[in-house]
Order: C-alpha cells, then sequence, then structure tokens
C-alpha cells in the first residue's frame, strides 16, 4: 500500500511537470498557423494530443485525490503528536481523533450512527466484549500483526475480546483509577476512600461522571468482599445502597468531571482538593509543577485494560490493521507511557525505560500490583446502573 501512494505521488508529480508548462501546447498552436501539415502528420498530432490530453485529465484526478487517512475515538492521551507523526509520515496519511469522556459514550456514538465516522476506538474492558459481540467492530487477522505475540500473555488471554473463535482487539494500555489529592492540603496520603465523604472536604472534591463512581462507592460499602467482581453486577437492594451513598457525597462534590483536561484544571485553579482521576492526570499536573499525589486507598480501587480496534463501518481496514500494529510496538508503547502515565500492554517497552520509570509504573512488580486494582467487566445490567447514576447525578 505505502508502494503504491508513492508511486501515485511520483507519477502524478511528473505529469503536473510536463503539464505546468505551456510550450508544447503553444508550439502546436504555432505550428497549425505557420504552415499546411499533410493529413497522416495532422491526424497523428491531434491522436497524440488526444492520448495526452487524456492522460492530463487522469493525472488531474490523481492530484484530486484525497490524502489517505484515519479517525479515531479514543481516550485522551491516546492521539498525541509525539507518536503519530511518525506513523502519518512513514504512510503518508492524516490522523484525526475525537476524545470520549466514558465508555457509555463510545458505545453511544457507534450505535447512534456515528460508527461510519471512525476507523479505530479504543474501548475499554467494560463495553470491549459488548462492542465485539454486537457486531461493531471487525474481527483482526493477527497474522498482520506481529507485535501481538509480545504483548502481555495475561492480557492477551483474557477473553474479552474474544468471540466465536475471532480476535477483535488487541490490548494496549491498562492500569488503576487512582484516588488523586493536593499534596498541600493534604499532610499524607488519604488510606480509604471514605476520605471523600469527609465534611470538611464540602465543596472541595470531584466526581468522575462514570460508573467507576458507583464501583468506587460499591467499594466503601464492602461489596467487592468477597468477590471483586460483584460490584460489576449489583443487586437492586445494593445499587439503592449505593445511590444513597453517593447522595451523601453530593455537599462535597464541587463539580463532576468528563475529561482528563477538565479534572486537571480543576485542581490547577484550586478548586478541588481530592478526585478519583487518571494517571494521565497526575503526569499533566506534575508537568505544571502542581503538587499532585497519588495512591490506591485500603479498599484497593477499580482499573481498565483499554483494547484498540477496528470499527466495522470503517472504510480503511487495511490502513488501520498498519496503525494497530505500529501502536502496540514496544517503542511507540514507551512513548504512549511516557505521554500518559499508563502501563503499557507491551512488556518489552519496559526495556526501553529507565529503572525509576519502570518502578513508578510497578513493573518491577506487576502482578502483585495487579492484585489492587479491579478490572472492569461487563455490566450485565449496564442499564440498569446508568439509571441509577442519572437518579444520582439529578438529586439535590
Amino acid at each position: 500500500m505505502r508502494a503504491g501512494r508513492r508511486m501515485q505521488k511520483t507519477v502524478a508529480t511528473d505529469l503536473k511537470i510536463e503539464s505546468s508548462g505551456r510550450g508544447g501546447f503553444g508550439q502546436f498552436e504555432r505550428a497549425r498557423g505557420s504552415a499546411p501539415v499533410n493529413d497522416r502528420r495532422w491526424g497523428g498530432t491531434i491522436f497524440s494530443l488526444s492520448v495526452l490530453a487524456a492522460v492530463v485529465v487522469l493525472a488531474a484526478g490523481g492530484c484530486a485525490k484525497k490524502t489517505p487517512g484515519l479517525s479515531l475515538l479514543v481516550w485522551e492521551g491516546y492521539a498525541d503528536p509525539s507518536y503519530l507523526h511518525a506513523f502519518e509520515e512513514a504512510h503518508q496519511c492524516k490522523i484525526s481523533a475525537a476524545y470520549m469522556g466514558s465508555s457509555d459514550e463510545l458505545v453511544a456514538k457507534l450505535r447512534g450512527g456515528s460508527a461510519s465516522n471512525y476507523d479505530v476506538i479504543s474501548p475499554s474492558s467494560d463495553v470491549a466484549t459488548m462492542i465485539a459481540s454486537a457486531g461493531l467492530a471487525a474481527p483482526l487477522d493477527l497474522a498482520k500483526l506481529p507485535s501481538y505475540a509480545q504483548l502481555s500473555e495475561r492480557l492477551r488471554n483474557m477473553p474479552l475480546v474474544r468471540v466465536n473463535g475471532n480476535v477483535y482487539g488487541v490490548p494496549f494500555t491498562w492500569g488503576p483509577n487512582p484516588l488523586l489529592y493536593d499534596t498541600s492540603y493534604f499532610s499524607k496520603a488519604p488510606d480509604s476512600w471514605a476520605v471523600l465523604w469527609d465534611p470538611k472536604l464540602k465543596g472541595k472534591i470531584s466526581a468522575w461522571d462514570e460508573l467507576s463512581t458507583m464501583y468506587m462507592a460499591a467499594q466503601v460499602l464492602g461489596y467487592d468482599q468477597p468477590d471483586p467482581n460483584h460490584i460489576y453486577n449489583l443487586s437492586d437492594a445494593e445499587l439503592d445502597n449505593v445511590r444513597k451513598k453517593l447522595i451523601e457525597l453530593k455537599p462535597n462534590i464541587r463539580k463532576f468531571w468528563s475529561t482528563g483536561g477538565e479534572l486537571t484544571n480543576l485542581f490547577q485553579n484550586h478548586e478541588i482538593v481530592a478526585a478519583m482521576g487518571w494517571p494521565l492526570t497526575t503526569n499533566q499536573l506534575r508537568a505544571a509543577g502542581f503538587p499532585i499525589g497519588e495512591t490506591i486507598p485500603k479498599e484497593n480501587t477499580t482499573g481498565w485494560i483499554d483494547h484498540l480496534m477496528i470499527t466495522t463501518a470503517s472504510e480503511h481496514k487495511e490502513l488501520a490493521t498498519e496503525f494497530l500494529e505500529y501502536m502496540i510496538e514496544a517503542k511507540t508503547q514507551k512513548m504512549v507511557t511516557d505521554v500518559t502515565g499508563y502501563d503499557p500492554a507491551n512488556p518489552h517497552a519496559a526495556e526501553l525505560m529507565t529503572d525509576a520509570q519502570r518502578k513508578s509504573l510497578h513493573l518491577d512488580n506487576v502482578d502483585e500490583y495487579m492484585t489492587r486494582i479491579y478490572f472492569w467487566q461487563n455490566v450485565p445490567r449496564r442499564d440498569k446502573y446508568n439509571e441509577i447514576w442519572n437518579e444520582i447525578k439529578a438529586a439535590q
């Protein structure tokens, strides 16, 4: 595909050079007016002109073709120019991206008629299975993804994106939803999610406008014991208790956040001192010199495994497949981690990191670290969870 585009570009350039000078056509006009020519020469000239004109028209059509492109619908941090530019240069294409604020937003766009607007998506582990099962993603040809074998065996073997013998996505990054806090306000890291309910924090925290806030409240209520995955399939009575618990939290919530940028601004503007957030936010705030801390409380926390998928509606599946291969290569994975602070799905990326970076990402004790994270699972009654969540947000 790359060779074909280079050839097309070269031919179009050559023809443009030939047709940009008017001498050829001008000389022909002068020849017609200066002296009679015999019929054979005249017919041959017309034939030559016709062929040349046809070639020029074809060339113009080639030049008019749009630059190949890919459209992404992904989480923030997954379309940074620092690592996308090299792919664009190598493939002579352009990448555009839209960011999503929640898994439900992604699903709504795919089901609401916008699927054809996107080629590549990055669903998390709570909706990846549903997207694959619903036919919204295309099965992958793993033979075209040589780096797939390098990915974490633990992540590859999870059934999240495997349906009817096909694989619909590649593990991309993973990580926790930690408790973020302003270290100028807290003298030490809070040891429990329950601190968010402290009356002293009235109007000083932010809550994520996402079901993860319900999962966190379920943990505070002890519904993750003995089975952590139970928080993804709560009974009606348990969901009602979660609703009541989060309504109790509302006086402390200054604002619900939907994007990482919003949360970063809330901290920087000193509007809040604590929130559930992302390592990406921690990275951004530390880079800005803000006194931010990050911790996983004693109740542990939820987390996610993000996959890259190609939409069924994509018209650029070959280019999208090459993009997935590029994004899971160790070199690219390291660059993604530099931007986001998320753990790479390709363990070989750690070989390109400093000892300090590996330690900060817990890549020196991955298995132990993963036990602190309750990775998002498919939520069988997702509609019910969303109904409760909307009631919580609407409550006065």
